[in-house]
């Protein structure tokens, strides 16, 4: 199989090549490598894939419309994975104008350049933040996502709805999944459990939000990755008719198109996530209580049941075993 991954030098990215490598499929990568966060980490990730059998890599940003539609199309993929966007809930506040850009305008031309070569499957990702200020959880695909609380999940669910037009228009097959708090070894250094075991490690503070009454349903990169690459062979079909879906199911009444949660499909206090750090590197934290932060949502939950009942599969990496991994690489590859 030939997949074309945008956000290939990302911590998804990266682990997802790795994966389908690993398996002996032929992958395709491009990223913009922007400077959103440390470029030498991207650098390092890259750096691992780059003298794998099967793997090419080309940089631009997926803003080059010409760019993408020429590298796809010459690569001819049998999958696309769009995992490239401009990330960040908080970072939002302060640049929206780059989510613009990036994850719309960017998303756009992905999927202009998949439906021209009539790919069999573009697979975007979203983020549970599109579940915004919905209350009822665990959170199902099925449900309504319509009150976002930041810049950042509302150009995500942008792209869900401009990718249901375009599996609706031209029949192009398409997944969107919503990931659901991602975290692991090659870790973004922008996310906490990254800002948490640097600090905690250099003796320093750190800024607990939410007074520590937060929840987060924690999900091990691996497990993830695991997810993404059984949705490829899931590719949907247009329904027959609306009776034809099964209940539970989001797969769209008049498009080839769908919407899945991969998640651990469990909560974990914020408090419980520290202690799984401070387990990990033998160190106490020293907490500096803090408020809500805009555009913050106190809990996330996945129900991960669609995602068991295509695959056969569900995340279940514990955050205790899952931030061990973690710290055992930071500690390796910062020589802490």
């Amino acid at each position: 199989m030939r997949v074309y991954i945008t956000g290939a030098a990302g911590f998804i990215g990266y682990h997802l090549a790795r994966l389908l490598l690993d398996e002996g499929h032929i992958v395709r990568g491009m990223d913009g490598m922007t400077a959103y966060y440390d470029v030498a980490l991207k650098r390092a990730r890259l750096d691992r894939l780059t003298p794998r059998d099967g793997f090419s890599f080309a940089e631009f940003m997926l803003e080059d419309a010409e760019h993408l539609r020429a590298d796809i199309a010459e690569f001819r993929p049998d999958a696309v994975v769009h995992l490239a966007a401009q990330a960040g809930v908080r970072y939002s506040l302060e640049a929206p104008r780059s989510y613009l850009s990036a994850n719309i305008e960017g998303t756009f031309n992905v999927m202009e350049a998949a439906r021209e070569i009539g790919v069999g499957h573009l697979l975007l990702a979203s983020t549970s933040s599109v579940y915004g200020a919905n209350t009822k959880m665990p959170y199902r695909e099925t449900e309504k996502a319509d009150s976002q609380m930041s810049i950042y999940a509302a150009t995500k669910k942008a792209t869900e709805s401009l990718s249901h037009s375009w599996a609706h228009l031209y029949g192009l097959p398409t997944t969107c999944f919503r990931f659901f708090t991602v975290y692991g070894p090659w870790g973004r250094p922008d996310m906490a459990p990254f800002k948490f075991t640097r600090a905690i490690l250099a003796g320093e503070p750190i800024d607990v939000y939410g007074h520590g009454q937060m929840y987060r349903d924690f999900t091990y990169v691996e497990d993830l990755v695991r997810g993404i690459r059984l949705l490829i062979d899931a590719v949907p079909v247009r329904p027959e008719s609306p009776d034809a879906i099964e209940e539970g199911d989001s797969l769209s009444p008049v498009a080839p198109w769908r919407v899945v949660n991969i998640g651990n499909g469990d909560k974990v206090a914020l408090n419980d996530f520290i202690a799984a750090i401070e387990q990990a590197t033998g160190r106490k934290a020293v907490r500096n209580l803090m408020g809500m932060q805009k555009g913050d949502v106190v809990a996330t939950w996945a129900d991960n049941s669609l995602l068991r009942r295509l695959t056969g599969y569900r995340p279940q990496t514990d955050i205790r075993t899952g931030m061990r991994a973690f710290v055992e690489w930071y500690r390796a590859h910062y020589g802490v």
